[in-house]
């Protein structure tokens, strides 16, 4: 190495030192030029062992990240003057604007279409990093969480921006009753069973699924059978089993005993403002490191194990009369069992890339399969010499989920922010199409009145009738409601506790109360 003198080695500190003062000073009005004219002299009067080229490469490409972040910042301070002036305007008019009557903004169109494209990236993303049969941290997802939060987090303005001018319903019809806590990552599906005890059932990222009290919100089972997350969780309908289909490319049959611990007053949260829209940061989330429900029950061994897809298991269900059962899966397949003997009974293929849901009909013999193809296909099984298949085609995005109704009708939803009501006997068009300002993921229908329950990516839940009108945005606030993505929402219409239940990326599910006449009424 040179030697240097030590004239110039007290003029290049003194450089120094005058260097680092005047970067520390922000310069806001600074040309392109004269930053990276400091950055370079800075550069330079460091030592370093890289090559000059190298170090100019990276001075250039740092130069592009900060004029990324410069042009960010500028974009929301100007979004954010737009929000300030919208709020004077409906202050002073005295009027409230709904969603849909932004829809032909150019502030709406921007803030939904950058969020719909970042959670169907998101969603993609994290279902497959937490779907890998090996985990180098048992029960977690490696780096999914911190990169689920992390970016929702950055746009989660974006939604806010949307759902900030919504009107909500009035809280004696829609009122959030308990909340469930104890899973570590976020929640896939939520289901309820269909026979006494009526218990609620969660399928997790964690690689667990759990059944829970409705009435006392306390974790009466954890099953732990799966390598990977537990994308889906469905009830026989005749007996005390679950089905549940994982990442590790398996579909599992278990059976569970549970008994009702004796139920708490019902903590009243109808008092929460259900108008404010707030953010949380991540420390309003459940810690990562909770334990969770440790002293209930464990069941680690299922009784059957179905495995013939190539790819992750994303969905499964039973067939009326729980003799079957049909699976969804990412290899573009969904496979119909014999649950008794385990065999593979039918392979249904045709789909052109991954398969997102399977459902299948209260009554009939009836299955109905969503893929990200933007396609839904309806399978026959009613004759057994006969297999017939029809293509839905109206979406433009993903087909999140399909679900039947009791009749002859389907609903579907998908990541192109719309819902469309379907009719069997007429598949070429939809009978009604439900526009939103999110991407909706797996919905319910209720059986008596069948209002369809929407879980959005943004938060929210909205109700519509099957006439496509609107009848309720359930409250959510900074004290109540979901705070990352709603993932999936069930209906459970007998229970005079919480008769709906919604689950998401905030690693809880909430039960609430719908007063539905009041709440057909108010239509």
């Amino acid at each position: 190495m040179p030697i240097e003198s030590g004239s110039s080695a007290a003029a290049r500190q003194v450089k120094q030192k005058r260097k680092s003062h005047t970067i520390s000073i922000r310069r806001t009005n600074s040309s392109e030029q004269e930053r990276v004219s400091s950055q370079r002299e800075m550069l330079e009067g460091q030592d370093s062992k890289l090559p000059p080229s190298i170090r100019q490469t990276l001075l250039e490409l740092f130069g592009q990240i900060e004029r990324e972040f410069e042009n960010l910042y500028i974009e929301n301070l100007e979004l954010r003057r737009e929000i300030e002036t919208l709020n004077d305007r409906l202050t002073a008019e005295g009027q409230t604007v709904d969603g849909g009557d932004l829809s032909k903004g150019q502030l709406k169109a921007k803030a939904s279409h950058s969020t719909s494209q970042l959670s169907q990236k998101l969603k993609t993303t994290y279902k497959a990093s937490t779907s890998k049969r090996s985990n180098s941290f048992p029960g977690k997802a490696v780096g999914a969480r911190n990169f689920n939060m992390g970016s929702w987090e950055l746009w989660g303005g974006d939604s806010w921006i949307v759902s900030s001018f919504k009107t909500t319903t009035s809280r004696a019809v829609c009122q959030l009753v308990k909340e469930y806590i104890g899973h570590r990552d976020g929640i896939w599906d939520v289901s309820v069973t269909r026979l006494q005890p009526v218990v609620l059932g969660t399928a997790s990222a964690d690689h667990s699924a759990m059944l829970w009290s409705i009435e006392t919100g306390k974790c009466l089972l954890k099953y732990v059978g799966h390598a990977g997350s537990v994308n889906s969780i469905k009830f026989h309908p005749s007996e005390q089993v679950a089905l549940t289909a994982s990442g590790d490319q398996t579909a599992h049959i278990w059976r569970y005993i549970v008994q009702l611990p004796t139920p708490q007053p019902v903590t009243d949260t109808s008092q929460m403002s259900g108008e404010e829209e707030v953010d949380f940061s991540d420390k309003d989330e459940a810690d990562g490191d909770v334990e969770g429900p440790n002293e209930s029950p464990t069941i680690r061994v299922p009784s059957t194990i179905l495995k013939s897809h190539q790819g992750v298991v994303i969905a499964a269900d039973w067939l009326v009369g729980g003799k079957q059962v049909v699976t969804a899966s990412w290899d573009r397949t969904a496979n119909l069992y014999d649950v008794e003997t385990s065999e593979l009974v039918h392979s249904l293929t045709g789909h052109d890339q991954e398969l997102t849901h399977c459902c299948t009909h209260p009554t009939q013999r009836l299955v109905v399969t969503s893929s990200r193809d933007t396609t839904f296909r309806l399978w026959d099984f009613r004759d057994p010499s006969i297999h017939s298949v029809n293509v839905f085609q109206g979406h433009t995005d993903t087909v999140t989920s399909a679900v039947f109704t009791v009749g002859d009708n389907v609903v579907s939803g998908s990541d192109d922010r719309t819902v469309k009501v379907w009719d069997l006997k007429n598949m070429r068009s939809p009978i009604a199409t439900i526009r939103t300002d999110s991407a909706v993921n797996r919905i319910s229908v209720s059986v008596n009145q069948r209002i369809i329950a929407l879980p959005h990516d943004n938060r929210q839940v909205r109700l519509f009738d099957m006439s496509g009108v609107r009848l309720a945005r359930l409250p959510r606030s900074n004290r109540q409601g979901h705070r990352r993505m709603v993932c999936c929402t069930a209906w459970s219409e007998d229970n005079p506790i919480c008769n709906l239940f919604s689950c998401g990326f905030d690693r809880q599910a909430i039960g609430w109360n719908i007063n539905i006449p009041a709440l057909l009424q108010e239509k």
